[in-house]
């Protein structure tokens, strides 16, 4: 940097500060990269050199996370252990809710902590900016009445994120977005219930975390390496691209959802097995317990009826590794 200042003739980077002509525009080497002229960006204002820089000005203030106040408020939780319940109003510059109470968790209690799932609950109303929940531990539940923004769980670490409309909301949960983009990128475990959908790349990476929504955009469940993913609704294309583990529950009632799906490393069956279709009734019934999903009630009510509307997915690469098979002829068809 010195000798940079050295060769324009300046003592510091005060007496370079707003001197545009000192600019000059770079050629890319090509034209259709050099159509764009620069040079009114360039020209010196009158006056330019007798403008100094003041560095005294105090610097703009940026508030501390929503986590700094959930910290200082679950001080007995932090401290002592105890079991505590916090509420917050929220909007969409509120990021990464979580992620530094979840340190604090694992700083305190250690990732394989015997704490309860619930023990620290987070209440928050409003929009929640992006990546809520990211990292969440064990020991921390989130529950949102509102909706959220992209990277919902990313990271997810053992905690417990809910999504669901407030209960004044006119609109079908089922049919419309309430969380965001790249929900679950990277999760290893925890839990995500959101009555719902969700946007694109939904549990992208999702290599330990169950997880129920009402629907999701295109490349779903893409690159899943582990977990458990529930969808009551309608998916987009591409679905489970380069899927290579866990297991996918697609609700399907107008059987449409298999020409939506990335076929080249999946299988796909009616969920049939007992094993499986108490891992996916499972699922539904805690969603409809945490959520109150009109849809997953529904679904529950009529489940003789409806539990034949899913269709299964499992990686190619996992049929020689599930602890059960995916159906009951498999199981009785004797090994070779």
């Amino acid at each position: 940097m010195r000798e940079i200042l050295a060769q324009i003739g300046a003592r510091s980077l005060d007496e370079v500060i707003g001197r545009a002509d000192l600019l000059s525009q770079v050629s890319r080497g090509s034209a259709h990269l050099d159509d764009l002229d620069l040079n009114p960006l360039l020209i010196t204002v009158d006056g330019a050199e007798r403008i100094v820089y003041d560095r005294s000005k105090p610097r703009n203030m940026v508030p501390d996370t929503l986590d700094a106040e959930i910290i200082k408020d679950g001080h007995r939780f932090f401290e002592d252990g105890e079991k505590m319940q916090l509420s917050y109003a929220v909007r969409n510059t509120h990021r990464t809710i979580g992620t530094r109470a979840s340190s604090l968790i694992v700083k305190k209690f250690g990732m394989r902590n015997n704490l309860q799932p619930d023990h620290l609950t987070v209440k928050l109303t409003g929009s929640c900016g992006q990546s809520l929940g990211a990292f969440a531990a064990p020991g921390l539940k989130i529950e949102v009445s509102g909706d959220a923004n992209d990277y919902v769980g990313k990271g997810l670490s053992g905690g417990l994120i809910v999504v669901r409309p407030p209960m004044v909301s006119p609109l079908e949960a089922s049919e419309n977005t309430i969380i965001g983009n790249t929900v679950l990128y990277g999760a290893t475990d925890g839990h995500l219930f959101a009555a719902g959908r969700a946007g694109e790349r939904f549990a992208v990476r999702n290599s330990g975390a169950k997880v129920v929504v009402e629907g999701c955009g295109s490349n779903g469940c893409e690159y899943m390496t582990g977990g458990v993913a529930v969808i009551l609704g309608r998916i987009g294309a591409n679905f489970g691209a380069g899927m290579t583990g866990g297991m996918a529950y697609v609700y399907d009632p107008a059987g449409d959802a298999e020409e939506l799906m990335n076929r080249e490393s999946l299988v796909t069956s009616a969920v049939s097995h007992p094993h499986w279709e108490a891992q996916l009734k499972g699922l539904i019934v805690r969603h409809a317990a945490e959520t109150g999903s009109l849809k997953a009630k529904s679904i529950l009510q009529h489940w003789e009826a409806e539990r034949l509307k899913f269709v299964q997915v499992c990686p190619k690469e996992m049929l020689v590794h599930l602890s059960h098979p995916l159906t009951d002829e498999a199981e009785a068809v004797p090994a070779e």
